[in-house]
């Protein structure tokens, strides 16, 4: 049986590659994914800082609490009343201090930190500070020791907080 050469022909024909449609649907298809996965790339890397941001924090608050026990056992001399058994500057706990007995001569060097971490949010190694004597909610650093640290970040979290609050 003989086949007529038309219907060889179309078949050949439809079977080359996709239609001009087919590709402008699939090109279509491939932007409307993309458009959906730029915005949770960036909600992942501020979630990716954020979570960073919280563990830099929470070391140098460790640091400052390692400082002030050692303080309050009397393992480490204050010069100074208004340091109420805490550093007096975050640059104290990367340098160390001498910590030991005073009734012993025998003392060592101890350091709480091996360096000051860079906030992710601004890249930079530059932190809030508040003494003791400052209100809780201070934003100005009143220079007689490092109680706690905070982010100089601006904005808010995901969570909607402010990062200076954390």
């Amino acid at each position: 049986m003989m086949r007529p050469q038309r219907e060889g022909a179309d078949a050949a024909r439809s079977s080359r590659g996709v239609t001009f449609i087919e590709l402008l649907v699939a090109i279509t298809v491939l932007l409307v994914v993309a458009a959906a996965a730029i915005p949770l790339a960036r909600w992942n890397e501020k979630r990716r800082r954020e979570v960073e941001l919280r563990g830099h924090l929470q070391m140098m608050r460790d640091a400052i609490d390692a400082y002030k026990k050692y303080a309050d056992q009397g393992l480490i001399r204050q010069t100074d009343i208004d340091q109420i058994g805490y550093p007096r500057t975050l640059e104290e706990l990367v340098e160390g201090v001498e910590v030991g007995d005073p009734q012993s001569p025998e003392s060592k060097t101890v350091k709480f930190l091996s360096r000051i971490p860079l906030d992710p949010l601004t890249e930079k190694a530059e932190w809030g500070l508040r003494s003791y004597q400052d209100d809780w909610d201070s934003d100005s650093w009143g220079r007689e020791n490092v109680y706690d640290v905070y982010s100089l970040a601006p904005g808010r979290a995901l969570d909607g907080t402010y990062y200076r609050d954390w």
